[in-house]
């Protein structure tokens, strides 16, 4: 029996060490999200219509998280020179528990969003992170799904 013991002492402490691994990366989550990412696709969807919002010739966006901040920029590439120049940004807090993702928009270059909260789901696969969600605005008439794919800047 004291054989026993020995031989199962090594797989009792990976098994222990193993399940304390996945509690500790649940807990540290928002630090695999910390960084600059880069948008490489969005899409919004309104009822049954779905319009495919990015990419936009001529236009980059990034959005930027730290342990408790968010901040997005999105510019035309020709410094505003043009007919279609454009440049939005917004920042603000966000909370992240598993995929439960909340915003809440502080700062933005359209103003009747700021001081407002919405709920996403939000993956990190690697390098690709995927926020998912509703944007509902009522003053506005603002109802839809957004799908935006990132991924992560170098």
């Amino acid at each position: 029996m004291n054989k026993l013991k020995w031989l199962l002492l090594p797989v009792l402490l990976e098994f222990v060490a193993c399940s304390g691994g996945s509690e500790s990366k649940k807990e540290n989550a928002g630090a695999d999200l910390n960084g600059t990412w880069k948008l490489v696709s969005a899409k919004t969807i309104t009822g049954k219509d779905t319009l495919i919002t990015f990419p936009v010739k001529g236009q980059e966006m990034i959005k930027m998280f730290n342990g408790t901040h968010f901040s997005f920029f999105k510019h035309d590439l020709k410094k505003g020179k043009t007919p279609a120049a454009v440049f939005d940004c917004g920042a603000g807090t966000y909370k992240l528990s598993g995929e439960d993702y909340t915003e809440h928009l502080a700062y933005c270059s359209y103003r009747d969003w700021e001081n407002l909260d919405f709920k996403f789901k939000l993956q990190v696969k690697n390098d690709t992170l995927i926020q998912r969600g509703i944007e509902k605005i009522d003053s506005l008439h603002v109802n839809h799904e957004i799908i935006e794919i990132y991924a992560r800047s170098k």
